[in-house]
Protein backbone atom coordinates (compact mmCIF):
# COMPACT_ATOMS: atom_id res chain seq x y z
CA UNK A 1 0.00 0.00 0.00
CA UNK A 2 1.76 3.38 -1.14
CA UNK A 3 0.82 6.38 0.16
CA UNK A 4 1.04 9.80 -1.62
CA UNK A 5 2.77 13.25 -0.54
CA UNK A 6 -1.00 14.23 0.06
CA UNK A 7 -2.22 11.57 2.49
CA UNK A 8 1.04 11.91 4.34
CA UNK A 9 0.39 16.09 4.74
CA UNK A 10 -2.96 14.80 6.46
CA UNK A 11 -1.29 12.37 8.94
CA UNK A 12 1.38 14.63 10.03
CA UNK A 13 -1.33 17.21 10.29
CA UNK A 14 -3.06 14.99 12.50
CA UNK A 15 0.11 14.00 14.70
CA UNK A 16 0.98 18.41 15.46
CA UNK A 17 -2.92 18.66 16.09
CA UNK A 18 -2.35 16.10 18.88
CA UNK A 19 0.73 17.52 20.30
CA UNK A 20 -0.46 21.36 20.10
CA UNK A 21 -3.57 19.68 21.91
CA UNK A 22 -1.22 19.26 25.26
CA UNK A 23 0.00 23.30 25.06
CA UNK A 24 -3.42 23.98 26.46
CA UNK A 25 -3.06 22.06 29.78
CA UNK A 26 -1.86 24.54 32.47
CA UNK A 27 1.52 23.26 33.88
CA UNK A 28 1.61 20.69 37.19
CA UNK A 29 3.09 23.21 40.30
CA UNK A 30 5.73 22.01 42.38
CA UNK A 31 5.28 20.21 44.79
CA UNK A 32 6.82 21.84 48.63
CA UNK A 33 8.19 20.45 51.62
CA UNK A 34 5.85 18.91 54.19
CA UNK A 35 6.32 21.47 57.64
CA UNK A 36 7.44 18.40 59.50
CA UNK A 37 9.67 17.03 56.56
CA UNK A 38 12.44 14.76 58.17
CA UNK A 39 15.63 13.91 56.41
CA UNK A 40 19.07 13.39 56.96
CA UNK A 41 22.93 15.23 56.44
CA UNK A 42 25.34 13.47 55.40
CA UNK A 43 29.03 15.26 55.58
CA UNK A 44 31.44 13.07 53.78
CA UNK A 45 34.47 15.48 55.33
CA UNK A 46 33.13 13.79 58.61
CA UNK A 47 32.78 9.51 57.08
CA UNK A 48 35.16 7.72 58.10
CA UNK A 49 34.07 4.81 56.42
CA UNK A 50 34.05 2.55 58.95
CA UNK A 51 30.40 1.17 57.75
CA UNK A 52 28.67 1.42 61.01
CA UNK A 53 25.41 2.71 58.98
CA UNK A 54 25.36 -0.41 57.17
CA UNK A 55 25.46 -2.30 60.01
CA UNK A 56 23.04 -0.41 61.93
CA UNK A 57 20.52 -0.30 59.24
CA UNK A 58 20.72 -4.22 58.45
CA UNK A 59 19.94 -5.15 61.78
CA UNK A 60 17.29 -2.20 62.18
CA UNK A 61 15.47 -3.69 59.12
CA UNK A 62 15.93 -7.59 59.26
CA UNK A 63 18.22 -7.38 55.88
CA UNK A 64 20.12 -10.56 55.19
CA UNK A 65 23.95 -10.71 54.54
CA UNK A 66 25.19 -10.32 50.98
CA UNK A 67 28.51 -10.56 49.38
CA UNK A 68 30.80 -10.64 46.32
CA UNK A 69 32.60 -13.22 45.15
CA UNK A 70 35.68 -10.79 44.94
CA UNK A 71 35.98 -10.54 48.55
CA UNK A 72 38.47 -12.43 50.03
CA UNK A 73 38.17 -14.88 52.72
CA UNK A 74 39.47 -17.47 54.63
CA UNK A 75 40.11 -21.24 53.03
CA UNK A 76 36.32 -23.21 53.07
CA UNK A 77 34.29 -20.53 54.73
CA UNK A 78 31.72 -18.75 52.48
CA UNK A 79 28.60 -16.01 53.30
CA UNK A 80 30.94 -14.67 56.29
CA UNK A 81 31.15 -11.19 55.31
CA UNK A 82 28.86 -8.99 54.34
CA UNK A 83 30.51 -6.58 51.28
CA UNK A 84 27.88 -6.21 48.31
CA UNK A 85 29.37 -3.92 45.99
CA UNK A 86 26.68 -1.53 45.65
CA UNK A 87 22.50 -0.96 46.54
CA UNK A 88 20.58 -4.02 45.80
CA UNK A 89 17.59 -5.99 46.93
CA UNK A 90 19.31 -7.16 50.19
CA UNK A 91 21.54 -3.11 50.85
CA UNK A 92 19.14 -0.07 51.61
CA UNK A 93 22.36 1.75 52.71
CA UNK A 94 25.72 1.67 50.93
CA UNK A 95 29.38 3.23 52.03
CA UNK A 96 31.27 3.81 48.54
CA UNK A 97 35.13 5.13 48.07
CA UNK A 98 35.83 7.82 45.51
CA UNK A 99 40.18 7.99 44.80
CA UNK A 100 41.59 9.79 42.15
CA UNK A 101 45.41 9.53 41.75
CA UNK A 102 47.41 8.91 44.70
CA UNK A 103 44.76 9.33 46.78
CA UNK A 104 46.90 10.39 49.54
CA UNK A 105 44.95 13.03 51.18
CA UNK A 106 41.18 13.09 52.24
CA UNK A 107 38.29 14.98 50.96
CA UNK A 108 40.89 16.93 47.99
CA UNK A 109 40.11 16.34 44.07
CA UNK A 110 43.57 15.51 42.76
CA UNK A 111 45.66 13.12 44.46
CA UNK A 112 42.84 12.09 47.19
CA UNK A 113 39.89 9.96 48.47
CA UNK A 114 36.60 10.55 49.86
CA UNK A 115 33.45 8.43 50.72
CA UNK A 116 29.69 8.58 49.82
CA UNK A 117 26.98 7.34 51.14
CA UNK A 118 24.15 5.97 49.10
CA UNK A 119 20.67 5.56 49.90
CA UNK A 120 16.78 6.61 48.95
CA UNK A 121 17.07 10.62 48.70
CA UNK A 122 13.54 10.86 49.17
CA UNK A 123 12.86 13.67 47.08
CA UNK A 124 10.25 16.64 47.38
CA UNK A 125 8.72 15.95 44.30
CA UNK A 126 9.37 11.78 43.88
CA UNK A 127 9.70 10.24 40.33
CA UNK A 128 8.86 7.07 42.03
CA UNK A 129 5.73 8.35 43.04
CA UNK A 130 4.82 9.65 39.99
CA UNK A 131 5.84 6.85 38.04
CA UNK A 132 3.87 3.89 39.86
CA UNK A 133 0.74 3.30 38.74
CA UNK A 134 -1.07 1.59 41.63
CA UNK A 135 0.47 4.00 44.16
CA UNK A 136 2.50 1.43 46.27
CA UNK A 137 4.70 4.00 46.44
CA UNK A 138 3.73 7.32 48.33
CA UNK A 139 5.34 10.57 49.84
CA UNK A 140 3.99 10.72 54.11
CA UNK A 141 1.99 14.31 54.29
CA UNK A 142 3.63 14.83 57.24
CA UNK A 143 7.43 13.46 57.50
CA UNK A 144 8.09 13.52 53.56
CA UNK A 145 9.11 10.33 54.09
CA UNK A 146 8.84 8.11 50.80
CA UNK A 147 7.12 4.47 51.70
CA UNK A 148 6.64 1.85 49.45
CA UNK A 149 4.00 -0.71 50.24
CA UNK A 150 4.55 -3.91 49.25
CA UNK A 151 0.80 -5.67 49.00
CA UNK A 152 -0.35 -2.47 46.56
CA UNK A 153 2.87 -3.58 44.36
CA UNK A 154 2.66 -5.32 40.97
CA UNK A 155 5.81 -5.39 40.33
CA UNK A 156 6.26 -3.42 36.82
CA UNK A 157 9.81 -2.02 38.50
CA UNK A 158 8.22 1.69 36.88
CA UNK A 159 9.92 3.39 39.67
CA UNK A 160 13.42 1.72 39.00
CA UNK A 161 13.17 3.35 35.42
CA UNK A 162 12.05 6.81 36.91
CA UNK A 163 14.41 7.36 40.12
CA UNK A 164 17.29 9.57 38.82
CA UNK A 165 19.27 7.77 41.56
CA UNK A 166 18.82 4.62 40.71
CA UNK A 167 17.44 3.47 44.14
CA UNK A 168 14.78 1.24 44.22
CA UNK A 169 16.03 -2.49 43.61
CA UNK A 170 13.96 -5.21 42.89
CA UNK A 171 14.05 -8.58 44.63
CA UNK A 172 14.79 -10.95 41.32
CA UNK A 173 15.34 -13.95 43.14
CA UNK A 174 12.29 -14.11 44.81
CA UNK A 175 8.91 -15.94 44.41
CA UNK A 176 6.74 -13.34 45.77
CA UNK A 177 9.31 -10.43 44.99
CA UNK A 178 8.84 -6.58 46.05
CA UNK A 179 11.16 -3.43 45.85
CA UNK A 180 13.28 -2.81 48.57
CA UNK A 181 14.56 0.84 49.16
CA UNK A 182 15.31 2.83 52.48
CA UNK A 183 12.10 4.26 53.99
CA UNK A 184 14.48 5.94 56.69
CA UNK A 185 13.53 3.75 59.21
CA UNK A 186 9.68 5.33 59.65
CA UNK A 187 8.84 2.65 62.27
CA UNK A 188 11.98 3.31 64.54
CA UNK A 189 10.49 7.18 64.30
CA UNK A 190 7.02 5.88 64.78
CA UNK A 191 8.25 4.98 67.95
CA UNK A 192 10.37 7.98 68.52
CA UNK A 193 13.85 6.63 67.44
CA UNK A 194 15.85 8.15 64.59
CA UNK A 195 17.45 6.63 61.81
CA UNK A 196 19.41 3.74 62.51
CA UNK A 197 22.04 5.00 60.31
CA UNK A 198 22.12 7.96 62.19
CA UNK A 199 22.09 6.32 65.42
CA UNK A 200 25.33 4.15 64.43
CA UNK A 201 27.52 6.97 63.06
CA UNK A 202 30.48 8.14 65.78
CA UNK A 203 31.22 10.87 63.72
CA UNK A 204 27.78 12.84 63.23
CA UNK A 205 28.76 11.74 59.34
CA UNK A 206 24.96 10.83 59.43
CA UNK A 207 22.79 13.38 60.80
CA UNK A 208 18.51 13.36 61.40
CA UNK A 209 16.85 16.40 61.69
CA UNK A 210 13.89 18.75 60.57
CA UNK A 211 14.80 19.14 56.22
CA UNK A 212 15.24 23.45 57.26
CA UNK A 213 17.12 22.94 60.32
CA UNK A 214 19.58 20.40 58.43
CA UNK A 215 19.82 23.02 55.79
CA UNK A 216 20.81 25.50 57.96
CA UNK A 217 23.26 23.83 59.30
CA UNK A 218 25.06 22.74 56.24
CA UNK A 219 25.32 26.78 55.48
CA UNK A 220 26.65 27.09 58.68
CA UNK A 221 29.46 24.70 57.86
CA UNK A 222 30.41 25.97 53.94
CA UNK A 223 31.27 29.03 56.10
CA UNK A 224 34.31 27.38 58.09
CA UNK A 225 37.55 27.48 57.24
CA UNK A 226 40.02 24.26 56.39
CA UNK A 227 42.08 23.76 59.45
CA UNK A 228 40.00 25.38 62.43
CA UNK A 229 38.46 23.16 64.58
CA UNK A 230 34.66 23.50 65.22
CA UNK A 231 31.77 21.77 66.65
CA UNK A 232 29.73 19.14 64.94
CA UNK A 233 26.24 17.87 66.30
CA UNK A 234 26.16 13.71 66.05
CA UNK A 235 23.50 11.22 65.46
CA UNK A 236 20.69 14.33 65.38
CA UNK A 237 20.42 17.92 65.21
CA UNK A 238 18.50 18.36 68.48
CA UNK A 239 20.08 15.75 70.69
CA UNK A 240 22.85 17.61 72.32
CA UNK A 241 25.48 15.37 71.35
CA UNK A 242 28.77 17.19 69.71
CA UNK A 243 32.40 16.52 69.11
CA UNK A 244 34.72 18.66 67.65
CA UNK A 245 36.66 17.97 64.31
CA UNK A 246 38.87 19.82 62.36
CA UNK A 247 37.43 21.26 59.02
CA UNK A 248 38.93 20.11 56.06
CA UNK A 249 37.44 21.95 53.68
CA UNK A 250 33.99 21.83 51.68
CA UNK A 251 32.67 22.03 47.91
CA UNK A 252 30.66 24.92 47.74
CA UNK A 253 27.80 23.26 47.44
CA UNK A 254 24.70 21.21 49.46
CA UNK A 255 23.65 18.37 46.90
CA UNK A 256 20.05 17.90 47.69
CA UNK A 257 18.95 21.55 48.09
CA UNK A 258 17.28 21.79 44.57
CA UNK A 259 18.31 18.75 42.50
CA UNK A 260 14.91 17.44 40.93
CA UNK A 261 12.94 20.13 43.17
CA UNK A 262 14.36 19.17 46.52
CA UNK A 263 15.22 16.04 48.60
CA UNK A 264 15.12 15.36 52.13
CA UNK A 265 18.25 13.69 52.26
CA UNK A 266 21.28 16.12 51.78
CA UNK A 267 25.23 15.84 51.02
CA UNK A 268 28.50 17.76 51.64
CA UNK A 269 31.11 16.95 50.67
CA UNK A 270 35.27 18.04 50.06
CA UNK A 271 34.78 17.18 45.89
CA UNK A 272 32.37 17.81 43.57
CA UNK A 273 29.37 15.21 43.87
CA UNK A 274 29.68 14.39 40.09
CA UNK A 275 33.27 12.92 40.97
CA UNK A 276 31.02 10.61 43.51
CA UNK A 277 28.74 9.57 40.89
CA UNK A 278 25.69 11.59 41.78
CA UNK A 279 23.76 12.75 38.54
CA UNK A 280 23.79 16.44 37.47
CA UNK A 281 20.47 17.40 37.99
CA UNK A 282 18.44 20.66 37.30
CA UNK A 283 16.15 22.19 39.57
CA UNK A 284 12.77 21.11 38.42
CA UNK A 285 11.36 17.75 38.89
CA UNK A 286 11.03 15.39 35.96
CA UNK A 287 8.07 14.08 37.57
CA UNK A 288 6.25 17.76 37.26
CA UNK A 289 7.26 17.79 33.44
CA UNK A 290 6.02 14.20 32.56
CA UNK A 291 2.69 14.68 34.38
CA UNK A 292 2.24 17.73 32.61
CA UNK A 293 3.08 16.81 29.03
CA UNK A 294 1.04 13.33 29.84
CA UNK A 295 -2.21 15.59 31.28
CA UNK A 296 -2.02 17.86 27.95
CA UNK A 297 -1.92 15.04 25.33
CA UNK A 298 -4.70 13.26 27.47
CA UNK A 299 -7.00 16.18 28.32
CA UNK A 300 -10.22 15.04 27.15
CA UNK A 301 -8.89 12.33 25.20
CA UNK A 302 -8.72 15.48 22.45
CA UNK A 303 -5.10 14.61 21.11
CA UNK A 304 -5.68 10.86 20.73
CA UNK A 305 -9.13 11.05 19.08
CA UNK A 306 -7.55 13.78 16.59
CA UNK A 307 -4.26 11.60 16.19
CA UNK A 308 -6.89 8.34 15.90
CA UNK A 309 -9.24 10.26 13.28
CA UNK A 310 -6.39 11.26 10.99
CA UNK A 311 -5.16 7.67 10.57
CA UNK A 312 -8.44 6.26 9.80
CA UNK A 313 -9.00 8.67 7.08
CA UNK A 314 -5.80 7.97 5.77
CA UNK A 315 -6.09 4.04 5.63
CA UNK A 316 -10.38 5.29 4.13
CA UNK A 317 -8.11 7.17 1.42
CA UNK A 318 -6.09 4.40 0.63
CA UNK A 319 -8.50 1.36 0.68
CA UNK A 320 -11.13 3.24 -1.49
CA UNK A 321 -9.71 2.22 -5.22
CA UNK A 322 -9.68 -1.26 -3.60
CA UNK A 323 -13.43 -1.03 -2.55
CA UNK A 324 -14.75 0.75 -5.80
CA UNK A 325 -12.89 -1.08 -8.38
CA UNK A 326 -11.97 -4.80 -6.71
CA UNK A 327 -9.40 -7.22 -8.53
CA UNK A 328 -10.82 -9.72 -10.63
CA UNK A 329 -10.63 -13.46 -8.97
CA UNK A 330 -8.78 -16.03 -10.63
CA UNK A 331 -11.66 -18.27 -11.50
CA UNK A 332 -13.29 -15.33 -13.24
CA UNK A 333 -9.97 -14.88 -15.46
CA UNK A 334 -9.90 -18.39 -16.85
CA UNK A 335 -13.36 -18.29 -17.32
CA UNK A 336 -13.10 -15.46 -19.87
CA UNK A 337 -9.49 -16.91 -21.34
CA UNK A 338 -11.73 -20.15 -22.20
CA UNK A 339 -14.72 -18.03 -23.98
CA UNK A 340 -11.74 -16.26 -26.33
CA UNK A 341 -10.66 -19.75 -27.01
Amino acid sequence: MKIDRRDFCKVVLAGAATALSGTTAQARPPKTLPPGAVGILYDATLCIGCKACEVGCKEANDMPMDHTSCVEQAHGVSGVWDAPDDLNSRTMNKIKAYAQGTAKVKDRPHDGYSFIKRACMHCVDPDCVSACPVSALTKDPVTGIVQYDPDACIGCRYCQLACPFNIPKFEYDKTFPKIVKCQMCAHLQAEGGIPACCDACPTGASLFGNVPDLLEEARRRLAFQPGERQSYPIHRLDGGETRMAEVRGYYPKVYGETETGGTQYLMMAGVPFEDLGMPALGSDSRARLSETIQHGLYQGMVGPSLLLGGLVYSVYQHTREEREDPPESPEVKTREEDHHE
